[in-house]
């Protein structure tokens, strides 16, 4: 458990920091959207001004019915403030009009305020970041980099949880010897994406590698024992409060992606976006055992007794399987199946199946 704890909070600040990194570029990193709201602005100017000329006339008319002012004062006064209202229309738009002239001559570099001094902290190449793996500096200095025109391969953290059981030959999933809802797995890891036509990015190439961490807790008060080369279960003397198998693999995954994406295109540069698109991954995975470890938790004579009893369960060493994703953005939904069994020279093969949610912080 401690070990998932230290996946999962690893797992947490990454996803905060990229997170927070994605809030920022969506916020300030577009200027089309900066020219649109000065363009509205320009028709926001005219009805202000217009307003106080409105309030300026009534004052001045108020001032005539009180004869404080005589007609032709009150001419002169409504003359000045129409002048002086018409040349602020004047100039306040001619301001906007720089600002708009200045945001359509450069890409992503101006923005409003002190933004352009913050401070920036991004893990990771999305899909319409620069190139650094690991940036740190100010927004004006990341702003400046110079963009490959065309970055094919990106990269992102994956990270995935769910429901965890085993397929037993000649039995029905139903049939299983593991709880349903206490069988866990936990997966964390780093996936590159490479676009695989110059010209479309309907196919994309994802890899990587990840832990998996896949959990088995037997029903019916049983734990696991060897008998010569076979794992078998056993119920326990003891009244067992935990029995679970953690079992976990380094492997290399391997996926086709398919879906649509959003194609960016700016001065020097273009990109091809998945965010917030529809998704699909098909591939599966090899790679190695690298720790089996089984926890009993019970009591004898009132004490807590809690074993922790590492290998020795004749477990495979080489694992692959097959997976598959189907997601929505960042999110997905994903299953995988071991085709290598769980325990080496079992009379009757057991292979591990996941399902769960998955995400991919692209």
């Amino acid at each position: 458990m401690q070990t998932i704890t230290k996946y999962l909070a690893l797992a947490v600040l990454c996803l905060n920091v990229h997170l927070i990194n994605a809030q920022d570029t969506i916020s300030n990193g577009n200027n089309q959207g900066q020219i649109e709201t000065l363009r509205a602005l320009k028709d926001k100017v005219k009805t202000e001004e217009r307003d106080y000329l409105k309030a300026e006339v009534e004052a001045i008319n108020q001032q005539l019915d009180r004869n404080e002012i005589t007609s032709e004062e009150a001419d002169k006064l409504k003359k000045a403030a129409a002048k002086k209202h018409a040349l602020n229309i004047e100039n306040r738009i001619a301001i906007i009009n720089n600002k708009i002239s200045l945001y359509q001559r450069n890409d992503a570099i101006y923005n409003n305020g002190d933004e352009d001094n913050r401070f920036v902290f991004r893990i990771g190449r999305g899909d319409e970041t620069d190139d650094e793996f690991i940036f740190i500096g100010s927004r004006n200095s990341d702003k400046h980099k110079h963009k490959k025109y065309d970055r094919r391969t990106t990269s992102d953290l994956v990270l995935a949880f769910g429901l965890n059981n085993a397929i037993v030959e000649g039995a029905k999933l139903d049939d299983s010897p593991y709880k349903f809802g206490g069988s866990r797995f936990f997966e964390i890891g780093w996936a590159w994406k490479t676009r695989v036509f110059k010209n479309t990015n309907f196919l994309r190439f994802k890899y990587g590698y990840s832990f998996q961490i896949n959990g088995l807790k037997p029903n019916d008060n049983q734990y696991f024992v060897r008998q010569g080369d076979q794992a078998m279960l056993e119920v326990f003397p003891e009244n067992l409060k935990k029995s679970k198998l953690s079992i976990t693999n380094l492997v290399f995954p391997v996926h086709f992606e398919f879906g649509p994406s959003k194609k960016i295109e700016k001065d020097n540069y273009f990109r091809y976006s998945t965010r917030n698109k529809f998704k699909i991954g098909v591939g599966g995975y090899a790679g190695f055992n690298i720790g089996t470890r089984q926890k009993l938790k019970y009591r004898v004579d009132g004490n807590r007794q809690k074993d922790k009893i590492k290998g020795g369960l004749n477990t495979t060493n080489l694992v692959y399987g097959i997976s598959s994703y189907i997601a929505v953005g960042s999110t997905a939904l994903y299953v995988k199946y071991d085709l290598s069994p769980i325990f080496k020279d079992q009379i009757t093969d057991q292979n591990n199946i996941s399902l769960g949610v998955r995400f991919d912080m692209d």
